[in-house]
This record gives structure tokens, sequence and C-alpha cells, in this order.
């Protein structure tokens, strides 16, 4: 029995394919150690990974999943990493099931990084077990406004051409000042850049309270290390979601101290700390994108064996249906955290919690 996955294994944001696909295996592997997934005619299946390298481009990433969809073999499909491929390739699927004027690809994807809000809604086909970053961001502002009375002024600084950090940026914006932040500008750079001096004089300038980084751990190192250059000390540094990882702290953790982000994964709970354990096994690291893949490998056993997948040749179409419609059924999950709950948009509203570095690692800061 295989499941494939697709992701960024190339390019500037590869770690978070090669991740998933360490989390993959690594889950699928425990499976197997006892006893794999019982088919629908009671046999007993070996679980196998595949993960296909789509370089975070959303034209690679539609001919990744045409090409994982021809397989004889491929029943479901978790990936992308970047949303700005994940919405592509959405729009290549059915949007609605059953629907004969529409000659939509007819395949299950379960996706586990993408973040962007709301993707799920552009086909039937499509399942996401991503966080809700708007629910996370404003728990933060919450309870920044409660615990923190004295900041009152706001920066921003954004990965102006990446897909998640974009859309994040314009949530965390608004939603600063309706916590009563006072806006005082913006910064902007692209995902591949490498000097950010300008950026931060801006910053400076600014003097804000609040600084918020919506950029992924390279930039967001950069951005950090060019604040120390600087001079630049804010009351709080905010980072996105996705920089919430080892790669941060091996990049700038004396430069990110302190900085706080919402995250959907840490090692808090003995399922969690296992994962985490058995990723660092095979040197490799858990963090809530490729925690999401641990978790949707073990969703889909549950799956796969609930809806009698027979996994044959011959099955193949009624096969990928039988997923579709068990993942779109599925009313709750068990995630690494605790319970995940399924909405009908098929979107994942999942605990989350506040991390902080502190003195090169990530502490709990909340949980709310």
């Amino acid at each position: 029995m295989k499941i494939y996955g697709f992701g960024a294994k190339s390019g500037v944001v590869r770690i978070f394919g090669l991740n998933a696909e360490a989390a993959m295996k690594a889950a699928a592997d425990q499976i197997n150690r006892n006893g794999g997934i019982t088919m629908g005619d009671g046999s007993r299946a070996k679980l196998s990974i595949e993960y296909m390298d789509d370089r975070c481009n959303a034209e690679e990433g539609i001919n990744v999943i045409r090409r994982i969809a021809a397989q004889p073999d491929a029943l479901v499909a978790v990936g992308p990493s970047c949303s700005n491929v994940a919405e592509p390739v959405f729009g290549i699927l059915q949007k609605r099931v059953g629907d004969a004027g529409d000659s939509g690809l007819q395949f299950p994807i379960f996706t586990d990084g993408a973040a962007k809000g709301g993707l799920a809604s552009i086909s039937e086909w499509s399942f996401r077990n991503v966080p809700n970053e708007a629910a996370m961001y404003r728990s933060l502002f919450e309870w920044l406004r409660t615990t923190r009375p004295e900041l009152k002024t706001f920066w921003g600084g954004v990965e102006k051409d990446f897909a998640h950090s974009n859309a994040t940026y314009n949530v965390v914006k608004d939603l600063a000042t309706k916590s009563g932040l006072q806006p005082l500008g913006d910064s902007e750079w692209l995902l591949a850049d490498t000097g950010f001096s300008t950026q931060v004089r801006q910053m400076k300038r600014g003097n804000a309270d609040v600084v918020a980084i919506s950029a992924h751990p390279f930039t967001t190192c950069g951005v950090l290390k060019e604040m120390e250059r600087q001079g630049v000390k804010p009351k709080v540094i905010i980072g996105l979601t996705s920089s919430s990882s080892m790669e941060t702290l091996n990049g700038c953790g004396a430069q990110a101290e302190g900085m706080l982000i919402p995250t959907s994964f840490a090692p808090v709970t003995a399922e969690a700390r296992a994962a985490a354990q058995a990723l660092q096994a095979v040197n490799s690291s858990l963090d809530l994108h490729n925690a999401a893949a641990w978790e949707n490998i073990f969703t889909l056993k549950d799956i796969i064996e609930k809806q009698k997948v027979m996994g044959r040749p011959e099955t193949l179409a009624a096969d990928r249906r039988k997923i579709r419609d068990g993942l779109a059924g599925m009313k709750q999950s068990q995630g690494l955290l605790g319970p995940v709950v399924r909405g009908a948009d098929r979107e994942a509203i999942k605990p989350f919690l506040f991390v902080q570095v502190q003195r090169g690692t990530w502490s709990v800061a909340h949980q709310p």
C-alpha cells in the first residue's frame, strides 16, 4: 500500500519537503512495526511512501500531481509544502464530487504544509490538516493586550512574494490594529533576498513596541541579524508560524531570543514527544508542518481501514472515492496535541499554543 507525498525538496524552502518526507516515512515505519494496514478484503499490507519534489513551483506542482494521479497504485497524496502550489493544484481537481460536466481530476489530496487560509474550498477533493492562523494570531494579540498593556505601536515586515507570508501578514496587521496597536509602517522583502539593511533602517525609524516578521526561517534570520547589527530592539517580536522550527534556531537562535510564535506543534504530550524522538532518530526534526504530515499518515490509515479500501488496480477509482468520502465524513481525528476537529469546509481546527525562543530553544510561553 503506497501513499504519495509531494512538496518542496529543492530551492530556498526545501527543508519543508525534506522534513515532511521524513515524517511520513517515520509514521509509516511505526505503522508497519505494528502490523501494517488492514485492507478491505481482510489482508494485511505494509505501507510505503514515495515523495516527489515540486520545487515550490506552481507549474511543477501541477505536473507532479498529474504524474502521481496517473500511477495505478496512487490512491491519495499528502502535500504540498507551499500555498502557491496548493492553490493551482486544487484548481485542476473536480470542483464538486459527481459533477459529470466537470472534467477535473478526481483524486484526493490531504495537505500538510500549505497554510494560506481557506484553500480547501477550491475543490471537494481537497482537504487540509493545517492550523487556522487567523484564530491563532487573534488569540496571541488578545493575550498580549491582557498581559502587556504597555505595548502601543506596531511595525510589520513581510516576505512579499510568498503567498503564505503575504496572506498571514495581512491577517496579523489587521488583528494588531484591532487589538489597539497603532500601525507605524511596513518593511517588505523577497524570499530570495539576502540583504535587509534598508528594510531594517525603516523599522528602526519607526521604533515600534511590537515588530511582526511574516517570513520563513531563511529571511527571518536575515532580518533578525540585521536588527541586531543596527541595534533595533522592540519590546516584542512576533514571528510567522512556519518559523517556529529548528531551522530558525539553527540559523539565528541568539538573535531570535524572545520571539513569540503561535504554533500547532510542540512536544508537550506523550504522543508529540514520541513522534519528535522518532524524527530525531532519522536526523530530522518535528515542527507544525511535518507534524501534520505525521498525523495525516495515521489519519489515512484509519480512513483506508474504515472505508474498506481494496488497493487493487481494478478498484482504483472506487478506492480514491472511498478515501475522499472518508475524509469528507470525518468529524474529528487524533492529533499529536489532542483532537483535531474537521469542518464541513474540509479544514482543520487544531489545538495550538504560543512558543518563545529562550536560551536557544523553543519553550511554551502560553497554552490558551
